[in-house]
């Protein structure tokens, strides 16, 4: 029935006129980015064990999860009465570490890359699986209800997912120039006309120390201590504001207009001097970093592989996965056949550390934003991305500062941590790519997987569609015989037809591992 304003009597409720209305209205902020860094790192220090953390003064890490955001409208036939939303980590990893090619296997029981994003993605993954069984299975609430196919499922509409990172993603998100103002580029910011300039924690790789306050990288860094614009040598004083304001800039097309825009200052009196770096390393087929001295040392926008120490490695940089999750959701081929459409992220939230906003864009979003002809139910999803003003304890920044001019190097831990929101196993620390405390003798067998190696995820997935009758698969499992980890794979058709478009069109130089490191069965 159609409700026209001229109708004097018209049966409509209050309450159903305000969920009309609402409906109507843009999306009310459900969190904050503080709320969501504040959960995560509540959740590190409670439900994670000592095993697999940093060691005091000695040691750092980074953090990532995936947090559950619940809308429940049950409050909102009451107009006015706040919306109800429920928050919880349902994923968390930890680790800065990859293996090189040379250390790879084709049995699929070892981790390959062990950075935070990723680890945090693959116990995610253990989640999406648990959750597709209670869906299967019908014992208890799931996530997930009947898609419009046999055998296929979708995500509840009262569900999203926020992925949660301490810093920016290695590579190209990572590549954010370093603003310096001129005559006088250090001093504290006026609260009227602020700025921060940011940049990346990989910057700290090389020797300069961002635990000395007074040096030229913590100056320039000003992870949210105050600086000071000056206009023409003259300085304007201002007490910090409890929320900085970050610059939208890029280092590729920064111009004195751009920045007049951002800063409201003068274009003649702001400067990129530099940009913070990042270990990523180009892969083959691309232009290649100049490594020009100052701001033109890197080249933006190109697909990178993660650094290793003598042996390259084959796992591309976070910020390049990040962007691919973008593009073909978070839950991989696998569950893909059980999915009417891929779990995407609704936000990314970065932690306190060196940050540019339009940088991220650029790395997360803008470089497959043209990407079309995608199949039914893909997308490039509008990607939300903030930052909060948190910063993560374990950062090598914080506890560069907390140690001072103590002895000894700061190092980055070589233990990676995985969490899942799942009833078996839900913890999982590794180093090196197996359980940590494997041994050499150990390797290869069941104890020596991870929870989260390709190998057992694929067996969670085995046993997903075990619980399942037959005549209740989904048409990608029905078609032919499968066997091996590669031909299930394969076999998720649609998602295989989205990822070759995105290589296609904007990812032309990934590197793919060998059909024979997916062989196993």
């Amino acid at each position: 029935m159609l409700v026209q304003s001229h109708i004097p009597e018209w049966h409509v409720s209050s309450a159903r006129l305000w969920l009309l209305v609402r409906a109507l209205a843009p999306a009310p902020t459900m969190w904050t980015a503080d709320e969501i860094a504040q959960l995560c790192y509540e959740h590190y220090a409670i439900r994670l064990p000592k095993q697999g953390k940093p060691e005091p003064n000695r040691q750092w890490t980074l953090l990532a999860a995936v947090v559950k955001i619940q809308f429940s409208d049950q409050a909102c036939d009451i107009p006015d009465k706040p919306v109800q939303v429920t928050k919880e980590v349902v994923s968390m990893g930890t680790g800065t570490k990859c293996i090189g090619q040379s250390k790879m296997r084709k049995s699929g029981d070892i981790l390959n890359d062990s950075h935070a994003e990723v680890i945090a993605r693959r116990s995610f993954q253990r989640y999406l699986t648990h959750q597709l069984h209670l869906a299967a299975t019908l014992k208890e609430d799931s996530i997930f209800v009947p898609g419009s196919q046999r055998g296929l499922w979708k995500l509840r509409p009262d569900f999203s997912f926020v992925f949660f990172s301490s810093h920016t993603p290695c590579g190209d998100a990572s590549i954010i120039p370093m603003l310096e103002f001129e005559e006088q580029p250090c001093c504290p910011v006026s609260n009227n006309s602020s700025v921060e300039a940011t940049g990346n924690l990989e910057v700290l790789k090389n020797k300069r120390n961002c635990g000395d306050l007074h040096s030229p990288l913590a100056k320039k860094m000003r992870l949210g201590t105050p600086a000071r614009l000056v206009t023409n040598g003259i300085g304007h004083h201002g007490k910090q504001e409890s929320v900085p304001v970050t610059p939208d800039v890029n280092s590729s097309n920064l111009t004195g207009e751009r920045l007049a825009t951002v800063t409201g200052i003068s274009p003649h009196d702001v400067k990129v001097v530099d940009i913070y770096r990042t270990g990523a390393k180009c892969v083959p087929g691309e232009a290649g970093d100049s490594r020009k001295p100052g701001a033109a040392y890197h080249q933006v926008g190109l697909l990178r592989v993660k650094p290793g120490r003598g042996d390259r490695t084959c796992s591309m940089s976070c910020s390049d996965k990040v962007a691919r999750w973008n593009v073909l959701g978070c839950q991989g081929a696998l569950l893909m056949h059980f999915l009417e459409e891929p779990i995407y992220l609704s936000a990314v939230v970065i932690g306190k550390c060196p940050y540019s906003q339009e940088v991220m864009q650029r790395a997360l979003i803008e470089r497959c934003q043209k990407v079309s002809a995608l199949p039914k139910g893909f997308r490039v999803e509008e990607l939300k991305i903030q930052q909060s003003n948190l910063q993560f304890e374990q950062s090598r920044c914080a506890v560069q500062a907390k140690r001072g001019d103590s002895p000894g190097r700061l190092v980055p831990c070589g233990a990676a941590i995985s969490w899942s929101a799942v009833p078996e196993h839900p913890l999982d620390v590794t180093a090196n790519g197996f359980p940590q405390g494997t041994t050499k003798k150990g390797i290869g067998s069941l104890q020596a997987r991870s929870q989260i190696s390709k190998m057992e995820l694929f067996r969670s997935f085995q046993k997903l569609l075990s619980r399942i009758a037959e005549d209740k698969w989904p048409d990608s499992l029905r078609v032919q015989k499968l066997d091996t980890y590669h031909e299930y794979k394969e076999a998720a058709s649609a998602y295989q037809e989205a990822w070759s478009t995105l290589r296609e069109q904007a990812f032309g130089s990934w590197i793919r591992n060998p059909s024979d490191y997916h062989q196993f069965k």
